[in-house]
């Protein structure tokens, strides 16, 4: 069995989908298709690191990924809505 190789922007993209938008790699891996492992040592590599960074910056960066995600979600609900209603006629 050979293995992927998946490019930068790939994992750049993968890495942003678990540290700015919150979720668990667990989910990333699956839905990617990628082991977690592979996910790990992406965010080592590409995750900006956090040196210097302080409570209230660690506070905002999560506040930020949880805004991101809960939006995400509102819109995925909103279209799921307009596509009932638009079946419900």
């Amino acid at each position: 069995m050979g293995t992927a190789t998946f490019s930068d922007d790939f994992k750049r993209d993968a890495v942003a989908q678990i540290t700015e938008r919150g979720y668990p790699v667990s989910e990333v891996s699956e839905r990617l298709g990628v082991s977690k492992h592979s996910l790990y040592a992406w965010k080592r590599k590409f995750a900006k690191s956090a040196s210097g960074e302080t409570d209230k910056d660690a506070e905002i960066r999560r506040l930020q990924r949880e805004l991101a995600r809960v939006s995400e979600e509102r819109d995925i609900l909103k279209k799921a809505t307009a596509y009932f209603a638009r079946d419900a006629k």
